[in-house]
């Protein structure tokens, strides 16, 4: 059973991890990435399964909603980073495909 201590604890490690991701989306360290979305993926599935007898309040509760809103600040700065990329992703993929078809259809030139 988890403490109130250290359900700030994974909160805290899980805004460590998130501004890391902000550092790897800067720095296109995609594997990066993944490994610390993995990492706050852990720390999310022990918090669904103990946080829930833990009843904060006060400095305790106002602590886990500055660290969430973080988290989420930092979750909206990854997303800014990484979508322009992906939208690159998307048209090379739509290009290839297209290309495919039109060999398949007309064959190679």
């Amino acid at each position: 059973m988890m403490t109130n201590q250290d359900v700030l604890t994974v909160y805290a490690a899980m805004g460590e991890l998130t501004s890391q991701m902000v550092t790897a989306a800067n720095e296109s360290d995609w594997d990066r990435l993944e490994a610390l979305e993995q990492r706050v993926s852990a720390h999310v599935a022990l918090l669904k399964t103990s946080e829930g007898s833990v009843k904060l309040e006060g400095e305790q509760r106002q602590r886990k909603v500055s660290l969430i809103k973080q988290m989420l600040a930092d979750d909206r700065k990854v997303r800014d980073l990484i979508e322009p990329w992906m939208a690159q992703l998307s048209k090379l993929i739509s290009s290839t495909g297209t290309e495919r078809r039109v060999v398949n259809a007309y064959g190679a030139v």
